[in-house]
């Protein structure tokens, strides 16, 4: 096994890159587009260009630092799963006490942007650091980690509202929690890979918690996840007609990928989550275009 002593700054440098998964923008995107369908709404289609910047900057940042205190948190973990037996901390490449550091300086990248932003946003990223810092441990503790990640991939909705000024009233409330619904549905798809391994080592995710059912209560948080998230956009009189048809078509999206994964295979139940990132995006055009 190499270890940290046995590299070079190259090397180390690419470790840190593969520490923060800029390798695999899936994440970033899941969190990134839900910030973008709030931002939207809550700035009329029109979102200032710093504020904009400042939003996706922080949003990169924040998701890097998250995979940094997953690693740390999951390193005895992952050199058992065969999918993360390759991670920086899983072989030892760099030490636990370097993805803190990691961690915190992405924290802190993350904060310069808030500088750009209204105080109240600073105080809504607050919340929002607890809730990237404390999801990577929940899996020892519940059957519910992807609720928390739920939580805290949505947490750039209430942010978005507070930069622009806006009272977290009940569409920022209906985005968020139709968001959450999303996150856990193509999160339990996730979990359903590492099922098997996470049996063996004691680990705890909603798709050993649903069992038998997985399938269909994924099928049943993405229904609620369209009902939602389109009350929302009704309520702000940005339903039709684009968003609509945006919805409607990840409604046979989200069809596709009950079919394709009702016999549960691994590789098949990761490409469902990967697919996910076109959700965000559909949902998303369906709303800039209603605006232009």
């Amino acid at each position: 096994m190499t270890t940290a002593t046995d590299t070079t700054w190259r090397q180390r440098l690419e470790a840190y890159y593969y520490l923060c998964r800029f390798d695999k923008p899936v994440g970033t995107e899941l969190v990134f587009w839900p910030t973008m369908w709030a931002l939207w709404v809550a700035a009329e289609g029109r979102p200032p260009l710093h504020i904009l910047l400042a939003m996706v900057l922080g949003t990169i940042f924040m998701r890097a630092a998250g995979c940094a205190i997953n690693d740390f948190a999951d390193r005895k973990v992952d050199a058992h799963v065969e999918r993360t037996k390759t991670r920086p901390l899983a072989t030892g490449v760099i030490r636990p006490r370097e993805a803190i550091y990691v961690f915190l300086a992405l924290v802190f990248a993350s904060a310069c942007t808030l500088f750009f932003l209204p105080i109240a946003t600073f105080y809504c990223a607050l919340a929002g650091l607890v809730l990237a810092f404390i999801y990577p441990f929940m899996k020892r503790y519940t059957h519910l980690p992807q609720v928390v990640l739920g939580m805290a991939f949505s947490w750039g909705i209430p942010m978005s509202f507070t930069a622009m000024g806006k009272p977290l009233d009940i569409t920022c409330w209906l985005l968020y929690f139709g968001n959450l619904a999303w996150t856990v549905a193509y999160d339990t798809q996730y979990a359903i890979t590492d099922r098997e391994y996470d049996l063996k080592i004691g680990v705890k995710s909603t798709a050993i918690l649903f069992g038998r059912y997985d399938i269909q209560i994924i099928a049943l948080l993405q229904a609620t996840s369209l009902v939602l998230i389109g009350s929302a956009l009704y309520l702000e009189n940005i339903l039709f007609p684009w968003a609509i048809i945006a919805l409607i078509v990840v409604a046979f999206d989200f069809i596709y990928q009950t079919i394709k994964t009702k016999d549960r295979n691994p590789q098949v139940c990761f490409w469902a989550f990967r697919h996910n990132r076109w959700v965000g995006l559909i949902i998303f055009l369906g709303i800039v275009l209603n605006f232009i």
